[in-house]
Formats: C-alpha cells, structure tokens, sequence
C-alpha cells in the first residue's frame, strides 16, 4: 500500500441514519487520516427508510465539525468506490462481538476484492456500544424519543418521514 493511499480512509455504511456512534467513530479516526470519506451506500435491498440524497445531507451536517471528512453516496460495489476514492484503509465500527463474525467475513471478501486495502476496527466509547440505526428507526417510528441517539436534525428527519408515510 503506498503512503498517500494509508492516508485516505474510507467509511462505508447505509447510514440510515447516521448515529452518535459513527459520529464518535469518525472522531476517532479523524486524527488517524488525512481524509476520511464517509461512504454512504444506497444499498435498495437493505429498503432503506431515508432517501439517500436525504442520508448524505444529514450525515454532511452531523459531521460539518471534521475539516478532513467528506460525506459522498455511491451506488457501486465498494471496491469500485475505495478505488475511485484512492482510499488504503477502509474503517468499520465493532459495537459488540456479535458484530465481529459479520465484520470479519465482509473484511476478508474485501480482502480478495481490494488486495491493496487494509480494514481497520474501532469500538466506539461504551455509551454508544448500544445504539444501531436499526433501533433508532424503531424507536422514532413507534413515537419514542431518539433526541439522545441522533442529532437533532436526524430526528426531525426521522418523525418527518414517518408522518409522510401515514398520510
């Protein structure tokens, strides 16, 4: 892997939505990398609940504060995005060790796909262990407060699109 290529980070997801725990994680990476592209995957058999141009606009505003962050969707497979990026590393959040089997077998496919690439694993700090986007749409679409889980705007979003779907 060449130097300027270790630099360059990629961090892919669906994003839906962006939570305080990818937020810490790119706190953590941020001083780690010159760049760090925060990919956000369209991923339509996942059936999203936010719209992607959606998902990128609110994870662009959750993490406005990281001068060496960008947040860009893509509708590719990865390793076509890490490559056009130019990215060495690609960074993936460990909550739990119930994430390590799933995260392991995506690292070593990434592997043969991307020989040139490096996956790194962080753990986010314990009080965002818990939180997955999963269970923050969950939450927000059976009426329960978020506000602790997502930024504010994520949450507005959230009750946003459930009220268009009741109607």
């Amino acid at each position: 892997m060449s130097a300027n290529r270790s630099r360059i980070a990629v961090y892919p997801g669906t994003f839906d939505p962006v939570t305080n725990g990818h937020i810490d994680l790119v706190s953590r990476a941020a001083p780690l990398f010159e760049r760090i592209v925060v990919g956000v995957a369209e991923s339509p058999t996942k059936g999203p609940t936010l719209p992607l141009a959606l998902r990128v606009d609110l994870a662009r505003r959750a993490l406005a504060q990281f001068s060496n962050v960008e947040v860009r969707g893509f509708n590719s497979l990865l390793a076509h995005f890490v490559r056009e990026i130019g990215a060495g590393v690609l960074l993936r959040g460990l909550r739990a060790v119930s994430d390590f089997e799933y995260e392991f077998q995506m690292a070593s496919m990434n592997r043969h796909l991307i020989p040139e690439m490096e996956t790194l694993f962080l753990t986010p700090a314990e009080q965002y262990g818990f939180i997955s986007s999963s269970l923050v749409r969950e939450i927000s679409r059976l009426g329960g407060d978020v506000s602790g889980f997502v930024p504010a705007a994520v949450a507005d979003a959230l009750q946003a699109e459930w009220r268009r779907n009741e109607k």
